[in-house]
C-alpha cells in the first residue's frame, strides 16, 4: 500500500486549510456548559486542539465525552461558553455579546469542515458503498458525479475495500462498514475529523482494520479528536490524552506522561481498571 496515494492526497487536502494569516488552532472550546433538563453533563469544559494533533478523550460512561464532541459539530446545542472551529463558532452567531443560533443553511456550510464517524456506522442502507461516499460531495459540495466516483473509488481502494464499491451495507462486515463511513466523512474534504467510539460496536478481529485506517490518517496530518477506550492506539498515535469525569476535564497530558505518571487520582483509578 505504500505506493498508493495517501487518503488526504486523494481528497486534495493535507488536513489543513487555514485562511491566510490565521492561527493553527482548529478547535477552541472555552467554558462549555451543557444541560439535559436538570442534568448538567458538561461543566465548564475548555480544550484547545491545534492543527495536526490527535487528541484521544477517555473516561467512564456518562462523563460527557460523546456529548462534548457532538457539541463541537453542533449535533448538541450548548447553553454557555464558546466552541470555535477554524476561528468561527459552529451553529451560532454573536449578537450584543450573546450567542444566537444560526440559520440552518449557515450551520450546514460550517459543518462541511468537520467529518464525523459514529459508533454505529450510520450508512444509508439503500445505497452501495460507493453511493454512500459520493452522496454528500455531489449534492452538498456540487462535485460532478464522475469526479466524485473517481475519488470514492480511490478512497475505497485506500481503505482496503476496492472490490466492494457495489456492495450494500448489509453485505459488509462491521469493520468494512466503518471503513466506508470513514471514507464517506473524508470525501467532504474536512479539516477536522471527530470519532465517537468508532470501534466499540465491532468484533475484536475487526477493530484492527479500522484502527489501521485511523493511524494512517494521523500519520498524514489529519486533525482528529477521538472518544475511545483503545488505549493502545492512544499510546501509539495520540498527541495528547484527555481524561473526563462527571462533565469535566480532569487531566490532559501527552500519552507517555498520561499512562506512566498520571497526576489525577481519578485518572489513576480509571486506568487501573482498563489497563
Amino acid at each position: 500500500m505504500s505506493d498508493q496515494p495517501g487518503l488526504l492526497e486523494i481528497i486534495g487536502t493535507a488536513g489543513a486549510r487555514p485562511a491566510p494569516g490565521s492561527s493553527d488552532v482548529v478547535v477552541e472550546a472555552t467554558d462549555v456548559h451543557k444541560w439535559f433538563g436538570r442534568n448538567e453533563v458538561l461543566k465548564g469544559v475548555s480544550l484547545t486542539v491545534r492543527r495536526g494533533e490527535v487528541v484521544v478523550i477517555c473516561g467512564p460512561s456518562g462523563s460527557g465525552k460523546t456529548t462534548f464532541i457532538r457539541c463541537i459539530n453542533h449535533l448538541e446545542k450548548i447553553q454557555a461558553g464558546r466552541i470555535l472551529v477554524n476561528g468561527h463558532t459552529i451553529g451560532y452567531r454573536e449578537r450584543d455579546g450573546k450567542l444566537i443560533e444560526d440559520r440552518d443553511a449557515s450551520i450546514a456550510r460550517q459543518r462541511r469542515e468537520i467529518g464525523m464517524v459514529f459508533q454505529r456506522f450510520n450508512l444509508f442502507p439503500h445505497q452501495t458503498a460507493l453511493g454512500n461516499i459520493i452522496e454528500a460531495p455531489v449534492h452538498v459540495l456540487g462535485i460532478p458525479e464522475e469526479e466524485a466516483k473517481t475519488m470514492g473509488r480511490a478512497l475505497l481502494a485506500r481503505v482496503g475495500l476496492g472490490t466492494k464499491e457495489a456492495a450494500y451495507p448489509a453485505q459488509l462486515s462491521g469493520g468494512q462498514q466503518q471503513r466506508v463511513a470513514i471514507a464517506r466523512a473524508l470525501a467532504m474534504k474536512p479539516s477536522l475529523m471527530l470519532f465517537d467510539e468508532p470501534t466499540s460496536a465491532l468484533d475484536p478481529e475487526m477493530i484492527g482494520e479500522v484502527l489501521a485506517v485511523m493511524k494512517e490518517l494521523a500519520a498524514e496530518g489529519m486533525t482528529m479528536i477521538l472518544v475511545s477506550h483503545e488505549m493502545g492506539f492512544a499510546r501509539e498515535v495520540a498527541t495528547r490524552v484527555v481524561m473526563m469525569d462527571e462533565g469535566q476535564i480532569v487531566e490532559v497530558a501527552p500519552p507517555g506522561e498520561f499512562f506512566s505518571h498520571p497526576t489525577s487520582e481519578r485518572t489513576r483509578a480509571f486506568l487501573s481498571k482498563i489497563l
